[in-house]
């Protein structure tokens, strides 16, 4: 029965290869393509999943592959016209590389699941968990909000333990040459031993910093011995929930390794922020934690984060604990696993609060060391030669891995229509013809797919802005990495804030206005070729077609090299808990609908107004109540912050916590995640191309002015995009340690 069944499938495949290879005419051509489009218009209007979903894909699988096959064998140069052929060739290689990249990630996303929730057991049978929070320079009050966090866990007390894994106060710098960063090294130390002392959590710092994160990581697995790790960045604040969301997986599954959740944050990245696009659209990061992290894991294959996840011990010490071969730690310690025969599980379901880079320059830098480390596992340990991987495995992994070569494609895109205009170089030899039948049919398909896959969380052209500004930086991480595969070195993200009180230009500004100014150049060129060149006039359109897109995206672009001001504390979220404000003798019952470890926003209830005179009140407190037994249990002092409200405003905070305030706070923000949650997911809808695409003209048109002008006329800001600059290579802490920060690729 199994070989009928292989012979069958093996029939369907020389079948649709016949297919996809026979030779039609444009007529013919046309018409295929429009149906199949028509088809796939129909199965997403109706929105049909089951069957329909592979349905989809197949249909669309051949409009792809007759583009591929007519691409391959009637578009290129003769080989003996070396000046056209070897651009045309490179092309052509970046058009497989996105084929390639699109079929793999339809087999990842073809059949996503999602989990059941984690089954519950009795208290003596769960196992006893370790909190790991790294560190390296972050500020004690961002450490205070997620080690106080942690200790509030729902679980059993005795079987709870939380470390802090500080690498900013190893022996090693505590003892360093440089005097002043060792006299930093030790405050920092005492400051947040004390801090531990007064959390109730375990302070430990290794003596050498050797393989980053891993080492640091390790070094804690040898002075613990919980049954189970569960790591927390130092930003990464953990909800109640979680460790009842996880671990009850792990108990029924003798071979889980890895509970996954997604990462959630609660500020914008720079892209999102100078868009003006936070909390307006879905996040970058929603496709890969809500769409394909779901497919890797239909297969077994979705992999540790760095954070916001769970691991069993006995697991991680028969690899020898958490990799560090490469810079990215977390993907390579699940491939040694998954290569174990070792099972993950990812549960999607945000119940960590994280930060963000604010500023691109440090955006650029993670995404860097993203790059630079999962072409290093590439290299190194590739996926295809790893013993022990099953085949769809295999293939998900190294669509993790290849996905970060899309610079080199990118690129290729952005440079093609130039060589043409500019060199005259017959790169993509085509009739308007063909090019609509084809090329056209084929862009249109490609986007319906990811439309029906990813719409709802990543809206048309949003991609296109992302990799454009990634590309031209990221470019030189590949090239890094490729000449000298073990050479790159872990940095930690900067993610300090970025926060001024006007716009700026980025540092990283003037490569994007000078290749913008290219792109502009070479399009007015077009179009005097257009006028004097008639015979070629057609080719000329579609080129300049593609050339003027390009010019679209990095005019648009150029709204992100603009740092706009963020007024709110990044770790504020959205809450509604009831509590009572205290005004010297006067007590007013207060909705507070958002918090941070620094501001707050209350609501007044009852129509209640608070006046002038009760602003200057001696003793100002916020009393919050416990959510199980409506007592009140804490207060945290705080001064107002906002002018005096009217009734139905809400009204601003100041707040200046102590240890044992900020224990309050965090069960403020992470008792409950569900409002963040559903504010978030709320935003997960599909959005018209159409409107996107004005969206897209929209900044394309007034950004460019912006840029330009600030970069020609508000010298104003030398200063402060020095100080930016100097920010991501080096930071000074408040007690004058130097710490080094990105950005390596820059």
């Amino acid at each position: 029965m199994r070989n009928l069944v292989g012979f069958f499938w093996l029939f369907l495949a020389i079948a649709a290869v016949v297919m996809i290879a026979q030779p039609v005419g444009i007529a013919a051509q046309s018409f295929i393509s429009l149906a199949i489009i028509s088809l796939l218009a129909i199965i997403m209007f109706i929105r049909t999943q089951g069957v329909w979903r592979h349905i989809f894909l197949a249909l669309a699988s051949v409009c792809v592959l007759r583009y591929a096959f007519w691409r391959a064998f009637n578009t290129l140069p003769p080989a003996d016209d070396l000046y056209s052929f070897i651009p045309a060739v490179i092309l052509f290689a970046a058009e497989l590389y996105c084929m390639l990249m699109l079929g793999m990630s339809l087999f990842v996303s073809s059949d996503p699941i999602a989990r059941p929730k984690a089954p519950t057991f009795d208290d003596h049978i769960l196992p006893s968990v370790d909190i790991f929070v790294p560190s390296y320079n972050e500020d004690a009050k961002i450490l205070t909000l997620t080690l106080a966090a942690a200790k509030k866990l729902d679980y059993p007390k005795d079987k709870l333990t939380v470390y802090l894994l500080d690498d900013g106060g190893t022996d090693e710098k505590c003892n360093g040459s440089d005097r002043a960063a060792a006299i930093a090294a030790k405050a920092r130390r005492k400051e947040l031993q004390d801090l531990c002392a007064r959390l109730g959590v375990i302070y430990h710092a290794r003596e050498e910093n050797t393989h980053a994160k891993a080492g640091n990581l390790n070094d804690g697995l040898s002075v613990s011995t919980g049954d189970l790790v569960a790591v927390f960045d130092a930003d990464h604040i953990p909800s109640r929930e979680f460790l009842t969301e996880t671990v009850g997986h792990f108990v029924s599954n003798e071979r889980l390794f890895l509970a996954q959740t997604p990462h959630f944050f609660s500020n914008p990245d720079p892209i999102e922020k100078n868009l003006g696009t936070f909390g307006k659209m879905p996040s970058e990061n929603d496709m890969f934690y809500q769409r394909i992290q779901l497919g890797l894991d239909r297969w077994n294959a979705s992999f540790f984060c760095g954070s916001a996840a769970i691991l069993r011990r006995d697991a991680l010490e028969r690899v020898g604990g958490f990799s560090g071969i490469t810079i990215t730690e977390d993907c390579e310690t699940a491939l040694s696993l998954h290569a174990r025969g070792w099972e993950s599980i990812y549960i999607n379901k945000p119940m960590i609060s994280g930060l963000q880079p604010e500023t691109l320059s440090s955006f650029i830098g993670q995404r860097s060391r993203w790059c630079q480390g999962m072409i290093q596992i590439m290299l190194l340990r590739n996926p295809l030669f790893q013993a022990g991987l099953s085949g769809a495995q295999r293939i998900c992994y190294l669509t993790s891995n290849l996905f970060w070569m899309f610079p080199l494609a990118r690129i290729a895109f952005l440079i093609a229509p130039l060589l043409f205009i500019i060199f005259d170089m017959k790169i993509y030899v085509s009739s308007s013809d063909e090019f609509m039948a084809y090329a056209l049919t084929y862009l249109i398909v490609g986007e319906m797919i990811r439309t029906y896959l990813y719409g709802k969380v990543r809206w048309p052209w949003i991609s296109e802005i992302y990799e454009y500004i990634q590309s031209i930086y990221l470019i030189r991480s590949i090239i890094a990495v490729m000449l000298s595969p073990r050479s790159p070195k872990f940095n930690v993200t900067d993610k300090s804030s970025g926060n001024t009180e006007r716009a700026y230009l980025s540092n990283l500004a003037p490569v994007y206005i000078i290749l913008f100014a290219i792109l502009c150049a070479s399009q007015i060129y077009a179009i005097y070729r257009y006028q004097t060149e008639p015979e070629i006039g057609g080719l000329l359109l579609i080129v300049g077609a593609w050339n003027l897109l390009n010019l679209t995206v990095a005019g648009a672009a150029l709204a992100v090299i603009i740092e706009k001001p963020w007024s709110k504390d990044p770790q504020t979220l959205p809450v509604s808990r009831e509590c009572e404000m205290h005004l010297g003798d006067r007590t007013i019952p207060v909705l507070l609908t958002s918090i941070s470890g620094t501001t707050a926003t209350i609501r007044p209830l009852n129509g209640e107004i608070i006046g002038a005179d009760e602003r200057t009140s001696e003793k100002k407190r916020l009393w919050a109540q416990n959510e199980a037994t409506a007592n009140l249990i804490s207060f945290i002092d705080f001064t107002f912050k906002s002018g005096i409200n009217r009734k139905g405003e809400d009204i601003e905070l100041e707040l200046d916590p102590s240890t044992e305030e900020f224990e309050l706070i965090s069960n403020l923000m992470m008792a409950d995640m569900n409002i963040a949650r559903d504010q978030r997911a709320a935003l997960q809808k599909r959005k018209s191309f159409i409107l996107m695409t004005f969206k897209l003209i929209g900044w394309a048109i007034t950004s460019p002015v912006k840029a330009i002008s600030m970069w020609i006329f508000d010298r104003g800001n030398d200063d402060l995009k020095m100080e930016q600059s100097r920010s991501n290579i080096g930071l000074k802490d408040k007690k004058g340690s130097t710490v080094q920060h990105q950005v390596e690729a820059v």
